[in-house]
């Protein structure tokens, strides 16, 4: 498999650059609210989205899906935000290690958090409960367009992660945002050796162009 020079790329941004870049462009992709189980986790790959609904008479399941993860893949969980009923635990977790799987992002609740912290395999979500989603809801769709956090996300889009947050960079824009991002990066980096040489912060970060990094381009 050929490597993803975009996902290389974004592995090597923080969310706030790409933050930043996605609020100069004037695209939404910040996930709100979806946080790391762990400060230390961090993803970066292609989304494999699931949305769920709620639980039918007969109930549908919760998925079987894993298997059709690529390694790198992040699995993109849409439960509607809800925190009543848990779409991922520690047998998932464990298979997705094993497999290779990039990551899990949940709008919604995880359990078996226990595990994730020991693998060190990246979950993001928006809280965790014992409480299982089996017969609490179902899988509706797979492969398409979800919601995590007010953000879309298409099938193939790429996720960033890491102790800030969790962002999607909507794949027809990918280039162009992280562009602005490593422009942002670099930028930064400048303001930091300017004041290691003797600068201050004002004087660096007027010279540089620092409050109008993020703001929109008319």
């Amino acid at each position: 498999m050929s490597k993803d020079t975009n996902v290389e790329r974004a592995s090597r941004l923080d969310t706030p650059a790409i933050s930043d870049a996605m609020d100069r462009l004037g695209i939404a992709g910040q996930c709100l609210n979806i946080k790391p189980l762990d400060h230390k986790f961090r993803l970066a790959g292609r989304a494999f989205t699931i949305l769920y609904g709620p639980s039918g008479k007969p109930s549908g399941t919760v998925g079987d899906y894993i298997d059709d993860v690529e390694p790198g893949g992040i699995v993109v969980l849409d439960n509607g935000g809800r925190e009543n009923a848990t779409v991922w635990g520690d047998i998932l977790t464990w298979v997705a290690h094993e497999r290779k799987v990039g990551g899990t992002v949940i709008d919604g609740a995880c359990r078996d958090t226990y595990l994730s912290r020991e693998l060190q395999y990246p979950i993001y979500s928006r809280s965790y409960s014992m409480r299982t989603g089996k017969d609490r809801v179902q899988v509706e769709a797979m492969g398409g367009v979800v919601n995590i956090g007010d953000a879309r996300c298409a099938a193939g889009d790429l996720l960033r992660g890491d102790a800030d947050g969790v962002l999607v960079i909507p794949r027809e824009h990918e280039n162009e945002i992280l562009d602005v991002a490593e422009e942002i990066d670099g930028v930064e980096d400048h303001i930091r050796k300017s004041v290691r040489s003797g600068m201050t912060l004002r004087q660096a970060r007027e010279q540089y162009g620092y409050h109008s990094l993020q703001t929109r381009k008319k």
